[in-house]
């Protein structure tokens, strides 16, 4: 079925036809906005774009529904986009109700459809695109969130996070769908950093942050002393000695036993030492900040401040930030949601882990795109934690299952 792609003063739009909506869509104010104004072609948060490749299809005759394993509710779903996840990762399939208008989302399990549900999205369509224009519009700093563009720090993101979460109330009579809750609370988080580049690094962190987050006591500053000859880049010898790091990130934790080594001296100076690990290259360069769990360890270039993971068993390096500050924010915004989590009655994380790691991801993306840039092939580590689901990283401490 063909779909049709219209362009009105630059904007693609995809407009359905009054037969291409037959017998699908029977609900009077989806059919006007379908053949009306229609979809967007562009956005940050959806994707029609099966939609203009396959035109409209139930979720019955995507799966096959082979043994009629499909729960009678979902068979006769429309699928019309995807919610879309940094990187290529795979997303939710976005469903229209022909019936009455609303929309939902799933997960296709073409091996296993006895296994597929849905969860609510937004109570109609016209709802669904206002919300998601609203995403955009913060992501860009644009339209409604205009007059935050220059602004940064903990005031801008409670404010931001206030303005887009009275946005979907009143669009949802007091009651979004959990993944519009979630947008709400963690994407303002990308605000709180500025990208001016005074710091001479990506972000410049507001100061006094970490302190504010972890407890002055549980942020560790340098002194020059600690650093080896070969970390020659200021920048990061700057932020380490003014800013610091989380002695205890969670999923990282700092060496403050000793002075800072180089990869090839931590190696050299372990007990174990009489069966070395395989080194990368440039290992003189490198110095080991501190421990990732499962035998990897967080090392920073000494010549570019590039920060990266390096993985013992496999005895290679894989990029891990930009730099000391996008690690900064990576620890502050984890700790964050955690909190948030907690505050909220762990709100974030019953039922609906999948959607707040795919909300994290597209915060950490928009503020340091390493991972993004690392791909489906490429091994990234906070993409690979924040969507273990089963490990949990994203639930606070208390509410941990």
């Amino acid at each position: 079925m063909s779909t049709t792609i219209t362009t009105h003063a630059g904007d693609r739009s995809i407009i359905l036809t009054e037969t291409e909506l037959d017998p699908y869509v029977t609900h009077a104010s989806t059919r006007r906005w379908l053949t009306g104004p229609g979809l967007p072609g562009d956005s940050g948060v959806l994707s029609f774009a099966g939609l203009c490749r396959d035109g409209l299809r139930t979720v019955g005759d995507s799966t096959g529904d082979p043994g009629d394993r499909l729960a009678a509710e979902l068979r006769g779903q429309l699928v019309i986009g995807e919610l879309l996840g940094p990187g290529g990762l795979e997303a939710e399939s976005v469903l229209l109700d022909g019936a009455t208008g609303e929309i939902s989302t799933t997960y296709f399990l073409h091996d296993r459809p006895d296994l597929m549900d849905r969860r609510a999205l937004a109570p109609s369509l016209r709802t669904l695109l206002r919300f998601a224009e609203a995403t955009d519009e913060l992501a860009g700093l644009r339209g409604q969130f205009a007059s935050y563009a220059g602004r940064y720090g903990p005031q801008a993101v409670a404010e931001a996070s206030r303005h887009l979460l009275a946005v979907f109330e009143e669009g949802a009579d007091g009651a979004p769908a959990p993944f519009w809750r979630m947008a709400a609370l963690i994407r303002p988080l990308a605000l709180v950093a500025g990208r001016a580049g005074q710091s001479g690094l990506a972000l410049d962190l507001p100061p006094r942050l970490l302190d504010q987050e972890f407890g002055r006591r549980e942020v560790v500053r340098f002194e020059e002393v600690d650093f080896p000859a070969t970390l020659t880049h200021e920048p990061t010898r700057r932020f380490l000695r003014e800013a610091g790091l989380p002695e205890d990130g969670f999923l990282f934790t700092l060496d403050t036993d000793v002075p800072l080594a180089t990869l090839a001296a931590y190696c050299a100076d372990r007990p174990d030492s009489d069966d070395p690990p395989r080194l990368p290259p440039r290992a003189a360069h490198l110095i080991r900040l501190g421990h990732l769990v499962e035998d990897n360890s967080l090392v920073v270039d000494g010549e570019t401040g590039a920060v990266l993971n390096w993985s013992e068993p496999e005895g290679r390096l894989h990029p891990l930030n930009t730099d000391v500050s996008t690690l900064a924010f990576t620890l502050w915004l984890l700790h964050r949601e955690q909190a948030i989590d907690e505050e909220s009655g762990h709100e974030l994380t019953t039922d609906t882990y999948d959607q707040l790691a795919m909300t994290m991801l597209q915060v950490l993306s928009t503020v340091d795109p390493t991972g993004t840039a690392a791909g489906g092939e490429g091994r990234h580590y906070w993409t690979e934690a924040f969507l273990d689901e089963a490990g949990g990283v994203l639930e606070s401490p208390t509410g941990a299952r």
